[in-house]
């Protein structure tokens, strides 16, 4: 077993013997990257006196704080739907409105593979979504849409500018209040567009459940009333629209704002104007197709489906395309900024090819699963993750926004790939040879025997160097 050579300023290092660059050379080891100066290793606070916290700077008081809203909200949303719908329709509501969200979360889930984030971010967004940001949608749009109709003296008209141009900036407003959240306080974990994408997309996830749950509920009262069953009710054809046809509607329309924060986290540098300006531009974004959504009734019978047909399909693809362009781009980097830390012996030759490649990444997870049990596997997971947000740390600082904790991030994800290294490396290992193409070997012009491949000198094709039967765990 490989040891860890002495390190004056970190605990463990390479096998190779190629310790941390110390304060003000160049990238880790020998692999030449972003500069490190003393003042970022060693960090702020290190002389004069240390203060105590605050209170209300402590992390069990800014969740508890959070959480105690979120549970209040969910409180009041929950009686206000309640009233709205009567207990039936509540239940019939949110049963039907329940269907589509472990699809849409399961797919964003899938985008974010090549960097998981946290399920807590995840869950708070959702919760934020299906609480907060629903209950000031519900409050607000009820208080301008009363204001307008006395102003007015026009009830109709109200409800009409309500929905097309209050709807849209409260509940866009309300939904983007989450993503800023966590952009602002969970820096770490949002670095690029597709963070920004799956952080909104959840976001307005939860607060499309609870919108379904108030039109299918009040959908069902009115079938009560009328006598409406079957495919000709207001339930059915409710739930057709808003579940069927258009669940990805909310989520659409605040992933624009998702990726303006997303191409803000990508910005180089501290500059203030683009860190601003592209996510209010896709809050903008994210409002005027609201806004053109909601007013599609009043282009007469058939505006819905037109423009369903003309606008909302050709985006939402073009967003799928994007996206997952995205991950395509973000594995492109893995495989690029890896291989520094494997040159300074931090990884191993072939690990940066396949932390590049989802196919090699399920695989590795397989076979330590298969060799050594789920631990193992869920080991070499977030060796995965810690690798992957290795490379876009480094990518970052390459293009000149490292950030003031470059230094000791990058130390720190070293470390937790160092401590899993030995449960992580047999299996992409194992990972890259089964997803790398066959290396040709030259059959010399002597028979060859006792080698898989053709043992003849006189066969047509090369030989190929197998791969050991044997389970690295247990060696």
């Amino acid at each position: 077993m490989a040891t860890s050579p002495p390190q004056p300023s970190y605990p463990s290092g390479p096998a190779d013997g190629a310790p941390f660059a110390p304060s003000g050379t160049t990238g880790p080891g020998t692999a030449a990257g972003p500069g490190t100066t003393s003042a970022a290793m060693t960090g702020p606070g290190t002389t004069g006196h240390l203060r105590h916290a605050h209170w209300w700077h402590r992390a069990w008081v800014r969740y508890g704080a959070l959480s105690s809203l979120l549970a209040i909200s969910g409180l009041v949303i929950l009686a206000l739907v309640r009233e709205e719908t009567g207990t039936e329709g509540f239940l019939v509501g949110l049963g039907l409105a329940v269907l589509p969200v472990p699809l849409l979360i399961a797919a964003f889930r899938w985008l974010d593979r090549v960097e998981p984030g946290p399920w807590r971010n995840l869950l708070f967004c959702f919760a934020w979504g299906a609480c907060a940001a629903a209950l000031i949608a519900i409050v607000a749009n009820s208080f301008a849409t009363r204001w307008i109709a006395t102003a007015t003296a026009d009830p109709s008209s109200a409800d009409t500018l309500g929905a097309t141009v209050i709807a849209p900036v409260v509940e866009e407003s309300a939904k983007a209040a989450a993503v800023l959240l966590v952009f602002l306080f969970r820096r770490r974990d949002f670095t690029g567009i597709v963070d920004g994408v799956v952080i909104a997309g959840v976001t307005a996830t939860g607060f499309a459940f609870t919108e379904n749950i108030l039109y299918l509920g009040t959908a069902f009262g009115t079938d009560q009333l009328t006598g409406g069953r079957g495919i000709a009710s207001v339930t059915a054809a409710t739930f057709f629209v808003r579940i069927i046809m258009s669940p990805f509607a909310h989520p659409l329309f605040t992933v624009l704002t998702g990726i303006g924060f997303g191409i803000a986290a990508l910005s180089p540098g501290r500059r203030a104007l683009p860190r601003v300006a592209f996510p209010l531009g896709g809050l903008l974004l994210a409002m005027g197709m609201h806004a053109m959504w909601n007013g599609s009734s009043a282009f007469g019978e058939y505006g819905f489906f037109a423009v369903y047909a003309a606008f909302m399909v050709p985006i939402f693809g073009l967003l799928t395309w994007l996206v997952i362009w995205t991950r395509q781009r973000e594995l492109k980097t893995v495989r690029a900024e890896l291989p520094a830390y494997a040159v300074a012996g931090w990884l191993t030759p072939a690990e940066p090819y396949a932390l590049g490649s989802m196919r090699a990444r399920r695989i590795a997870r397989q076979y330590a699963r298969r060799h050594a049990g789920r631990a193992a596997a869920r080991e070499v997971a977030r060796y995965e993750a810690y690798a992957t947000s290795l490379a876009f740390l480094r990518h970052r600082a390459r293009r000149g926004s490292p950030g003031a904790d470059f230094a000791v991030r990058e130390r720190e994800l070293l470390g937790e790939l160092w401590r899993r290294r030995e449960v992580a490396r047999p299996a992409l290992d194992h990972a890259a040879r089964i997803t790398a193409p066959p290396v040709p070997v030259t059959p010399p012009p002597w028979p060859m025997y006792g080698v898989y491949g053709y043992g003849h000198q006189s066969a047509p094709y090369p030989a190929y160097t197998p791969y050991p039967a044997y389970n690295p765990y247990r060696s």
